[in-house]
């Protein structure tokens, strides 16, 4: 352990060179209080100072330096000269003699020849010079601290100090305990790597040894609590202490340092006479005027202080470790409880200049293109008409429904009050009301921005122009209007050659977000082709995460479109891939499950997987979108509704049927799949009449539909007419293999009432292969009794096998303990899979969408499987699998 107390043979020297005593207490190590942490990670950092000639622990005010480094210093076992730097030791001989001095409270003995300072002023060079050589030549290296070293400002000293550092070699460690970088040529130490250093971030104290301070001084708190607190003060060591001294005096801790005001604390007043009182008039103006700033750089400080010298002066701050920090390329912050108490101390002393600096600040911030930061300037100044100005001008207010800053630029008008008139505010309102689906208000304030347009000339009217053709396409989504969102768009068309290229290249999302409104409006009434067009055109553009929800809400729309026309596996493709761009961007729960998930649910339900649809509709009922427009809403209706026909509740499924879903115009494909599901729910309450009604009075307008009446029509007795009806479809309706394989059934049981077996099994054959692929197993348990027996013989019960009835004979046996001889090497779990799907003769790409893969990992794992099987072709490796009893 380092002596520390005066040796009875080192003795004290009793003046310095003026005649003033020389104070014990500057050369003893700092205890330690009873609260203090131990702090391994940093003791064991220091222990590199023993291998190095220069240590720097350098930080700000209150940041632990001095008993850090005191206690790594009381665990050595050779002693430390320890001395606590003054502001009076300018002169050399002063400080010199100090040092000579705590070299000797130690035991350090130093050779009588290197003497003492004479005069205060200055020290003989003889004297560092034999110091240095006294030094150079010992075994063991002497240990020095200099505490408080940002007290000692004389180039002079610094000087010194490096030449006897320089020439002791070996035989000195000198450890610098400082505020400030010292005036020592560092960039030398650092580049031979010849210095330690620990600065303000490694300082600061992390959670565990947070809680550890906490605990010390009686204060058990949670993690969560502990956490807030860290980040609050940044780990600010004395910041932590304070709060809990203060905490220990309340009935709530807990409550107390979670909402405790920083401007009424023992932190406000360590801060303001440790750094602020510290700095000369003219700086501290500017640290009161820059607390408003969450980042600042010297031209906007210039502005906010209206002085031309900011640069240098935060430099210097920040050197100073006086709670300034570098953020890189010219940016600094402030500390954040430095910054808060600041801004309470400028209220104080200038009441009312805050909203002018802030409003300043707003003003150059968006001029710099930092909207976001200008916007919150602006809002905190209560400048309304600046704020929302700049965000109509700026075609900002798209962001509003892309989900990743909806809830942040929403909260930030809350406090606009409704005397705040103009166009850029009302379009503002509008754009919240509808963002809450409050159609009737958000219509209300868009129309009144739209007549003000053309007699306000300080908002950007094509930029405002553009802004209510997307709140316009909006509104004609959630109220079903296809012909207003047509309008719309045709409006945007025109507006968009008036706004500036770069303007809209920086807001890829609101030009996203119209045509998606505009696809969403044409899927509703019906044209799937038309909203294919624009939809797609959101999908596949780029734009990262500002395109995120439009690219995820598009995909959701093709993948219905896809799921209408009875294209099962394209539509669960697109539907996985919007999923894929909500888990990639991380799309806020607000967002909702959206159409994908619904669309998901409907291809489970065609596949007799009721539970995992159930699950996603469940999902999907959870969820509060952004947008809850007519599409929506009949898709998990009519969805809902086929999964309570398929587990037997028919009453139920009618009611959804009958469901209104609210809109100004009605949609064709909505009225078509709800008769068509009224439908099926009367075939299987054994009501065809019903459902003949039902289904024909829509029969003529998609295939899906007539080959719903063609099966009411068959249920009542009339084969020959359900034909004919089929027989008449459409050949520009290229339905997918939902709507096929229906058809085929309908012919197929036509067929075998008929008599016409050959057919009937024939039908049933070419049913079950297009069925397969998309394993389409409700068409088949929907048919009735008629096809049971059928699909126990022959070549039917081989293509059904293993996907809609058991396989023929038995369950395979349990494969043998050791593979067959005839595989090579046994297959892992994702190659079985690859496998089983080769098996029922599925290509490249439909199994690799089966399994969320790439093509490529599905060819990697098809070229292993042939390996393994010791073959070469698909059909190859099914038989040698099913030889082998893998299959």
């Amino acid at each position: 352990m380092a002596a520390v107390e005066e040796t009875p043979e080192a003795g004290f020297a009793c003046a310095d060179p003026t005649g003033d005593p020389l104070l014990r207490t500057r050369f003893a190590l700092p205890a330690r209080p009873a609260t203090f942490v131990r702090r391994p990670r940093l003791t064991g950092h220091l222990d590199q100072a023993l291998a190095t000639p220069l240590t720097m622990v350098n930080g700000s005010a209150g940041a632990g330096k001095t008993l850090l480094v005191a206690d790594w210093a009381s665990g050595l076992r050779h002693p430390v000269a320890w001395l606590t730097a003054e502001s009076t030791d300018q002169a050399p001989g002063i400080f010199w003699a100090h040092v000579l001095q705590a070299l000797r409270a130690v035991g350090v003995p130093v050779a009588s020849e290197v003497g003492s300072p004479a005069e205060a002023g200055r020290v003989d060079q003889r004297t560092l010079t034999r110091l240095a050589a006294d030094l150079e030549g010992r075994d063991d290296p002497t240990l020095v601290v200099l505490d408080e070293f940002d007290r000692v400002v004389s180039r002079e000293i610094a000087e010194q100090l490096e030449f006897v550092l320089h020439h002791a070699g070996r035989g000195l460690r000198l450890v610098l305990v400082t505020r400030t970088e010292p005036l020592l040529p560092l960039h030398r130490y650092r580049a031979s790597g010849e210095m330690t250093e620990i600065r303000d971030a490694e300082l600061a104290f992390t959670p565990d040894e947070a809680h550890e301070l906490l605990t010390r001084h009686g204060l058990d708190l949670p993690a969560s609590a502990v956490q807030a607190l860290v980040e609050r003060t940044r780990g600010w060591a004395a910041g932590l202490r304070l709060c809990a001294l203060a905490a220990r005096q309340v009935t709530d801790p807990h409550a107390y340092l979670k909402q405790f005001e920083a401007d009424h604390s023992a932190v406000a007043d360590f801060l303001l006479a440790e750094v602020l009182d510290r700095q000369a008039p003219g700086t501290q103006d500017l640290l009161l005027r820059i607390s408003v700033l969450e980042r600042c750089c010297p031209d906007l400080v210039n502005v906010l202080t209206q002085r031309t010298d900011a640069e240098p002066i935060l430099a210097a701050l920040q050197r100073e470790n006086a709670f300034v920090h570098y953020l890189g390329h010219s940016w600094y912050s402030l500390h954040p409880l430095f910054a808060e108490i600041l801004r309470a101390h400028l209220r104080e002393r200038f009441p009312g200049l805050e909203p002018e600096l802030r409003s300043r600040a707003a003003q150059w911030l968006r001029r710099s293109g930092a909207l976001p930061e200008a916007l919150a300037q602006g809002a905190a100044a209560d400048d309304w008409e600046f704020t929302a100005r700049a965000v109509v001008d700026d075609l900002a207010l798209g962001q509003l429904f892309t989900g990743l800053r909806s809830d942040d630029l929403s909260a930030l008008f809350e406090r606009m009050g409704p005397d705040v008139r103009g166009p850029a505010p009302d379009l503002v309102r509008a754009a919240r009301e509808l963002a809450d689906r409050d159609v009737e208000h958000g219509l209300a304030h868009l129309h009144r921005a739209e007549e003000e347009l053309a007699r306000d000339g300080a908002t950007d009217p094509a930029a405002a122009g553009l802004t209510c053709a997307l709140l316009e396409a909006l509104a004609a989504r959630l109220t079903g209007t296809p012909g207003r969102a047509e309008r719309a768009a045709e409006q945007a068309l025109a507006l968009r050659p008036e706004v500036p290229g770069q303007l809209l290249d920086e807001h890829p999302e609101l030009n996203a977000l119209l045509l998606t409104h505009l696809g969403s409006a044409r899927l509703w009434a019906g044209r799937f082709e038309d909203a294919r067009t624009v939809l797609s055109t959101v999908a596949g553009r780029p734009g990262g995460a500002a395109m995120a929800l439009p690219r995820w809400e598009a995909l959701g729309h093709l993948a219905l479109i896809d799921y209408l026309n009875g294209w099962l596996g394209r539509a669960e493709h697109k539907a996985l891939a919007a999923a894929g761009q909500a888990q990639r961007y991380s799309l806020p729960q607000r967002s909702g499950a959206g159409l994908g998930a619904l669309v998901r649910a409907a291809v489970l339900i065609d596949r007799d997987e009721l539970d995992a649809a159930q699950a996603l509709l469940d999902e999907a009922a959870a969820s509060h979108p952004l947008v809850a427009d007519p599409v929506e809403e009949a898709g998990r209706v009519l969805t809902r509704g086929r999964l309570l026909l398929a587990k037997g509740d028919a009453r139920a499924a009618l009611a959804a049927a009958d469901a209104v879903v609210p809109a100004v115009m009605n949609s064709p494909w909505a009225e078509d799949h709800a008769a068509a599901l009224a439908c099926a729910a009367y075939l299987a309450q054994g009501r065809p009449e019903s459902a003949r009604r039902a289904a024909e009075r829509v029969a003529d307008r998609r295939a899906a539909c007539t080959v719903q009446a063609a099966r009411a029509r068959l249920a009542t007795g009339h084969p020959e007419e359900a034909l004919a009806m089929l027989d008449d479809l459409p050949e520009t309706d290229r339905p997918g293999p939902a709507v096929t394989v229906r058809a085929t059934l309908v012919r197929a049981q036509a067929a075998h009432g008929l008599g016409d077996h050959t057919a009937a099994h024939r039908l049933l054959g070419r049913a079950l292969l297009d069925g397969r692929r998309d394993q389409l197993r409700l068409p088949f348990l929907e048919a009735g009794p008629w096809i049971r027996p059928l699909l126990g013989t022959g070549r039917l019960r081989e293509l059904a096998g293993g996907w809609l009835v058991p396989a023929a004979g038995h369950a395979p046996p349990a494969p043998p303990a050791q593979p067959p001889a005839l595989v090579v090497e046994d297959l892992s779990a994702r190659e079985h899979d690859v496998l089983r799907r080769l098996a029922e003769m599925r290509s490249t790409e439909e199994i690799a969408a089966d399994l969320h893969v790439s093509v490529n990992t599905v060819k990697t794992h098809l070229k292993s499987i042939y390996r393994k099987l010791a073959v070469s072709r698909r059909g190859d490796a099914v038989r040698r699998a099913r030889d082998a009893r893998i299959l």
